[in-house]
């Protein structure tokens, strides 16, 4: 077999401004498109999102067309599947170019959503991907990707066990369960939390599409959060809107899967100790197969880089008594530097 060598210079500016600010766009077919098992539709779309002192904030995300009362969404709406469903999501930017990347999830280089390395959507496309480990993930727009996660382009992403049974995953071979390190009522749960942190700095939500992305200096080194909020809820409503308070029946095993889609270091702080399960869509098992690296653990603080996410279980408390937990925002250089708190709730019914 002859090798093939294709002549390229040392430096090609050609090649490098593609790979800044002129990032190849296209709307190809999917290739080696399968049948899929579940099917989902996102179309890029814009509104304004109420903040805690009432002012209202420009956001842009990805709404289902198919779905009527879905135009503004934040976060976007959860995509759910389960373990070795083939996934299709049709996509249409509407207005310029965007993707979808699938964070945490290993689609081939068409169908991971980074521009970059593949293109940007011009119209339409149908990214393919088959679910293999269950966890907690994202989606996000992977162009001028910064700014347009900052505009909330992203949502969360579930992947269920295989059994589509109420547990993070299915037990395998080797795991030990029942035993001191894990309660034998988990890696099942009553009740589920999706709790998705972030923090708003209104300056950047007036920049356009392609701000900062060609080399101009527009100030984006300075991120000055003045709002806090949890799955799209204002700090001053997550202890009882319906997207943030977890209503649990006592004692039963709650799942909160917790997602940092801020700037901000989050510190979160429990009143009691909660079992570590999963971390970035990773379960820890105990599990003398797997080694001694991934087992579950029982902590009260837990410490989330920019889309970082964990998974935690706890028991819920009594009926009428609250689990009340105090995420705080830290600055992303002065961890010694609260800028903002949010406090969420476990109620036992």
């Amino acid at each position: 077999m002859t090798d093939i060598i294709i002549s390229h210079p040392a430096h090609d500016p050609a090649a490098f401004d593609e790979f800044g600010c002129h990032v190849y766009a296209a709307s190809p077919s999917t290739p080696d498109k399968l049948t899929p098992t579940k099917r989902f539709f996102r179309q890029v779309s814009s509104w304004n999102v109420t903040m805690a002192d009432g002012k209202s904030v420009p956001f842009w995300g990805f709404k289902d067309p198919n779905v009527s009362g879905s135009d503004s969404p934040w976060p976007s709406k959860i995509i759910r599947v389960n373990v070795g469903d083939i996934v299709h999501c049709n996509m249409k930017p509407s207005k310029g170019t965007h993707t979808i990347h699938w964070h945490g999830i290993e689609p081939t280089p068409m169908n991971d959503g980074v521009g970059h390395t593949s293109f940007e959507v011009k119209s339409e496309y149908t990214y393919q991907w088959q679910a293999s480990t269950a966890g907690t993930y994202f989606y996000h727009c992977h162009k001028n990707t910064v700014l347009h996660f900052e505009m909330g382009m992203y949502g969360i992403l579930i992947v269920d066990p295989k059994s589509k049974t109420k547990k993070l995953y299915d037990p395998e071979e080797g795991d030990k369960l029942g035993d001191a390190t894990i309660p034998a009522r988990y890696p099942a749960y009553d009740a589920e939390g999706i709790w998705c942190f972030d923090d708003v700095d209104p300056r950047w939500h007036l920049y356009d599409h392609d701000a900062g992305i060609c080399g101009e200096d527009i100030g984006m080194d300075r991120f000055e959060p003045k709002y806090f909020l949890c799955s799209g809820v204002p700090s001053n409503k997550t202890l009882t809107d319906s997207r943030t308070l977890v209503k649990a029946k006592a004692g039963s095993p709650v799942l909160l899967r917790i997602v940092n889609a801020s700037y901000s270091e989050l510190r979160i702080t429990f009143p009691k100790d909660v079992l570590v399960a999963e971390e970035d869509g990773r379960v820890f098992r105990t599990n003398p197969l797997r080694g001694n690296f991934s087992k579950p653990f029982w902590t009260r603080t837990l410490n989330l880089s920019t889309a970082q996410r964990y998974s935690v279980f706890l028991d819920a408390p009594a009926a009428g008594r609250s689990c009340d937990v105090k995420t705080e925002f830290l600055h992303w250089c002065d961890y010694n530097r609260v800028q903002g708190t949010v406090t969420t709730r476990v109620l036992g019914t």
